[in-house]
């Protein structure tokens, strides 16, 4: 039926969504009566059926949904069977969606035969925002007449639902997804299920206005409402949504009120807070008894009813029995799909080509994501101001708005959530975006999406949707920046498992490694140093290098030494190997200025994955070692590296390994002279350096 022209309402339809109705309502029932059974935490759609498989029953295969944590109805409309949810309910080896990593109804999907859903996380709200960044890029593919688009098979534009309970809509992510779909008009329906509770807070405690009222003030955002206990009305308006968006390409939300017939999950129960009169309240919407006698309306005959409802029963008891004796998951596979294999492994392509410029890092970076821009059509670059008018605060995206036209190469609003877990939706699709946080201290709000969102979709959904994005954040101090511009966030970042983080230290880096960071699958924070770009930091000239070919590409993962020590001091146990990264290569090429032939200094590059062969060879090597960093001390990656070298060298060390920060200081102050007491700099060094030559 998906993949037809709309139909009108027919008996036939009504009877099969009262079997679905059926289908969840014994789920939810014998979900309950087997509690020992189903251990894991769940919610169900117990009270919110009726629009949820009015919805389902209207999307099509070229579609794209987000259901939440209790819309099983709509899974079950859209195709899946009680035993594939029930495999996700036990944490089952063949669970479709996560392979027994995730909680009930936390669905991921790319078949083709039904709607395609990205990861689904438990934060409530927090999915408004992937699901927008796929209607984005349903409209890029769509405008662009990229071979990407996908139409039904009878030619059908595909739409979005988000689905949202009324409660997250109080959440500030959900209002910047609505921002955006307003502002360029994507093709998404925002489906708001409202039945008057937050777990345990009433509607009146928490909120205002209810998401129909609240969207008012959204310009160009249709809206609609309906009793969503009532299958027909339900049926309509989302009939009435979803052909809107499908044909006029604009965004809608639909606000249907439910009612609460089942716990708010198997852990926090309806009898904990709701009294009696609450819960009859609410009984008496029951969508059941009403698309029943509904049934007894169009014709059907009590039997035939009875008869649906005890085929649904049987499949449910069936598919639960099977279930239970699915296989569990193997427990050597809990470390697989953390990332997407990456097909860049090795360095390629001419480092210094011949007749090469030389070039600051700023261009350098500006130059590769031109490259990348000329050569994919499906690359995007978007963030605050990086657009035609002003290319970046730092100029690192000049030029590239006229080059590629806004539709490529665009500003954002002040969404650092947005710009970050956009890329999610972006990527499923296909694309390849690249977007960029102004300075490394505005990254906090986008964090919730960068953990939450992309970090953990390709392990959740057990290696289906790893994010391919690459994230620029200027970061460092220097000059009088300031403390809401010179912050160094690499251990804040380094704590969250399934980026990567990479911290170039010179033009030649920068350019190979933004490559590798673009073909690699995964999420790539780049972390560029701000007083690198242009050089302007006294000591840092070598940042500016001959400028790569086309073709260089730096995997990540490889650390290099750029300064070697002299082997006759090495063989006398006269040398310190300091390991660093970004402005830390610069403080550690000044002392080994100062001491020739004693200092070796190996650059990191790449943060994660951490090239911790180089590392371990050199600490072997020298004996001695110190970590150099430009973040705060205390509690940071450079600490927590320095232990992994004893703990690996142990043997090997001459003296304990050394830890270089700034002060543990809140922030980095705005006066120049202070800013220079707080950092590292040569002259601090040099006393730790000679400490470890006395060894």
């Amino acid at each position: 039926m998906r993949e037809t022209n709309k139909q009108m309402l027919t008996p036939d339809i009504l009877l099969h969504a009262y079997r679905l109705m059926a289908t969840a309502r014994s789920m939810a029932d014998t979900y309950d009566a087997n509690r020992q059974v189903c251990k894991y935490v769940h919610s169900t759609s117990r009270g919110h059926e009726a629009i949820q498989i009015a919805t389902g029953l209207q999307l099509l295969s070229c579609d794209w949904v987000s259901p939440y944590y209790r819309d099983d109805s709509i899974l079950l409309s859209i195709g899946f069977t009680p035993y594939e949810l029930m495999l996700q309910l036990l944490a089952k080896k063949e669970d479709l969606f996560s392979g027994g990593r995730s909680y009930y109804c936390h669905p991921s999907s790319k078949d083709s035969a039904k709607p395609s859903i990205i990861h689904q996380s438990s934060a409530t709200g927090m999915q408004a925002i992937p699901t927008t960044g796929v209607a984005q890029g349903i409209q890029f593919l769509e405008q662009s007449q990229s071979p990407l688009f996908k139409r039904s098979a009878d030619g059908k534009l595909p739409i979005v639902v988000c689905s949202l309970g009324d409660g997250s809509v109080s959440e500030g992510e959900v209002s910047e997804a609505l921002q955006f779909a307003v502002l360029k008009q994507l093709p998404i329906i925002y489906l708001v299920q409202d039945n008057g509770w937050s777990i345990s807070a009433t509607a009146e405690e928490i909120r205002t206005t209810n998401a129909y009222e609240y969207a008012a003030g959204f310009k160009g955002l249709k809206r609609l409402q309906c009793d969503g206990s009532d299958f027909i009305r339900s049926y309509e308006t989302m009939e009435q949504a979803i052909s809107y968006a499908r044909a006029e390409r604009r965004p809608v939300l639909v606000h249907a009120k439910v009612p609460l017939l089942g716990h708010h999950t198997s852990g926090v129960r309806k009898e904990f807070y709701r009294n009696r009169e609450d819960l009859l309240k609410h009984g008496l919407y029951d969508p059941a008894p009403k698309l029943r006698l509904l049934l007894n309306g169009v014709g059907y005959r009590e039997h035939e009813i009875n008869a649906a409802e005890t085929e649904a029963l049987e499949k449910v008891m069936s598919d639960f029995a099977r279930a239970q004796q699915a296989a569990e998951p193997d427990t050597d596979q809990v470390e697989a799909h953390v990332f997407a294999p990456t097909a860049v492994t090795e360095e390629k392509g001419k480092r210094v080509p011949k007749n090469g410029e030389r070039v600051m890092m700023v261009d350098a970076a500006l130059h590769a994501v031109e490259e990348i821009l000329s050569e994919y059509p499906e690359a995007v670059l978007y963030g605050q101001d990086v657009g035609a008018r002003l290319g970046g605060v730092f100029r690192e995206a000049a030029t590239l708005g006229d080059k590629f036209g806004s539709s490529r190469v665009f500003n954002t609003a002040i969404q650092e959530a947005y710009i970050v877990g956009s890329t999610v939706g972006l990527s499923a699709l296909g694309m390849k975006p690249i977007v960029e946080i102004q300075f490394a201290d505005y990254i906090y709000p986008g964090l919730n999406q960068l953990i939450t969102e992309a970090s953990k979709s390709c392990y959740l959904s057990n290696g289906k949707f790893p994010v391919q994005m690459v994230l620029r954040v200027p970061t460092g101090a220097y000059g009088g920046g300031g403390p809401y511009h010179s912050g160094s966030i690499e251990s804040t970042l380094l704590s969250v498992k399934g980026i990567k983080v990479v911290y170039p230290s010179n033009a030649a880096d920068m350019k190979g490694l933004m490559k590798a960071a673009f073909l690699d699958p995964n999420p790539v924070v780049m972390l560029e140093h701000k007083g690198l770009y242009w050089s302007k930091v006294p000591g840092t000239d070598d940042a500016r290098t001959i400028e790569p070919a086309k073709d260089y590409i730096l995997p990540l993962g490889k650390a290099n030494v750029v300064v070697e020590a002299d082997a006759a001091n090495v063989r006398k146990g006269e040398t310190v190997c300091i390991i660093t990264y970004g402005m830390g290569v610069y403080w550690a090429k000044t002392m080994a200025e100062q001491l020739p032939g004693q200092i070796e200094i190996l650059d990191l590059r790449t943060l994660f994955p951490l090239d911790e062969e180089a590392i371990f060879s050199a600490v072997r090597k020298h004996g001695k070692v110190l970590v150099l960093s430009e973040e705060q001390q205390n509690n940071s990656f450079a600490e927590a590296l320095a232990l992994r070298i004893s703990n690996s060298c142990y043997h090997f060390l001459d003296a304990k390994v050394e830890v270089m920060g700034a002060k543990n200081l809140p922030a980095v102050p705005i006066n120049m002279a202070l800013e220079a007491a707080m950092l590292p700099n040569p002259a601090k060094l040099a006393e730790r350096i000679h400490k470890l030559l006395a060894y």
